[in-house]
């Protein structure tokens, strides 16, 4: 199969994309042009497995009507304003690239003459949920988005939904629940609590600085995700919704105490309102029942040796 990864050059895009080509498949990279950023250059490393490499800008409809002339036979649309900070600093930016931006993409994909639709996978996020019960979500579950990057997301669901009905595109949609790494930028809270615990240990500091610690969350290891998306392209059903979940959720607190031990410095948490978010989802996490049954996926990785991997990554 040939892919396009769009987001190729981000944190899931970089791992995403030398997972596809170890497992066979021809991977188009899709990159944002015009980016220079030391960590974007050292992402865009890990490409060198791609058979090409295009530039893409979701709000230019001449860039996208440019990739999209490409041949492929999947796509896996990663693209995004991708964090909750990123998008409540730029709401109207994640409006215009997270909904309309997939919208400017599908729908010329849905129009393409001769030959099949491409299978179009969404990774969405499991944000659209908000605030819920205090129990594994499930896909039939209520969307109640409490940011802008949740909304602007859950309106290109919706946007990606419409398409497939309207023409027959295979739309695949994806909720992933929390998810890490190495590599992953230190504005998201494990490569952040990482950051923060080393320097603590370097300087000999005895606190470190956190938002909220009560909040549950889930914590995959991005090479669990990005199997997952491989494994929704290849069998997925269009037309439906997957969580990526383990249905393990753990408090940020334990997240840190687990991160200091393995950084062995065992510094006290201080609480900092400046990081705690206007609007904070207690509970957020996820039943991936409905995945597993559909093409076998299930985690592998324990959280605890993905913070482990963390830490050592920012350690080196």
């Amino acid at each position: 199969m040939r892919v396009l990864v769009t987001g190729a050059d981000g944190f899931v895009g970089s791992w995403l994309v030398p997972h596809l080509a170890s497992s066979g498949h021809s991977v188009i990279a899709a990159v944002l042009p015009g980016e220079t950023s030391e960590e974007m250059l050292h992402r865009r490393e890990h490409l060198d497995s791609a058979e090409g490499m295009v530039e893409l800008s979701l709000d230019s409809e001449e860039s996208v009507a440019a990739v999209v002339e490409e041949e492929f036979d999947a796509v896996v649309h990663l693209a995004a304003i991708a964090s909750v900070s990123q998008a409540g600093c730029q709401p109207i930016r994640a409006w215009e690239i997270n909904t309309l931006g997939t919208a400017r993409l599908a729908e010329p994909l849905s129009q393409r003459p001769g030959g099949a639709k491409p299978v179009f996978l969404f990774a969405s996020t499991a944000e659209v949920y908000g605030n819920g019960p205090a129990s594994p979500r499930r896909e039939t579950d209520p969307a109640n988005p409490v940011s802008a990057y949740a909304a602007s997301k859950l309106a290109a669901e919706v946007a990606v939904m419409e398409v497939h009905r309207r023409t027959g595109l295979p739309v695949i949609v994806s909720r992933s629940f929390g998810h890490t790494g190495p590599g992953q930028a230190a504005s998201y809270v494990v490569p952040a609590f990482a950051k923060r615990l080393l320097l603590a240990k370097r300087v000999g500091a005895p606190a470190v600085e956190v938002g909220n610690l009560e909040v549950v969350r889930e914590f995959l290891h991005v090479k669990d995700v990005v199997e997952a998306y491989r494994l929704l392209i290849e069998g997925g059903e269009p037309g439906q919704i997957y969580n990526v979940a383990s249905g393990i959720g753990v408090t940020l607190r334990d997240v840190f105490l687990r991160l200091a031990e393995a950084a062995e410095h065992h510094a006290v948490p201080e609480t900092d309102a400046s990081l705690m978010r206007p609007v904070d989802v207690p509970y957020l996490v996820g039943s991936g029942a409905k995945i597993e049954a559909a093409v076998g996926w299930k985690p592998t990785i324990p959280w605890e040796q993905t913070l482990a991997e963390v830490i050592d990554a920012q350690a080196n």
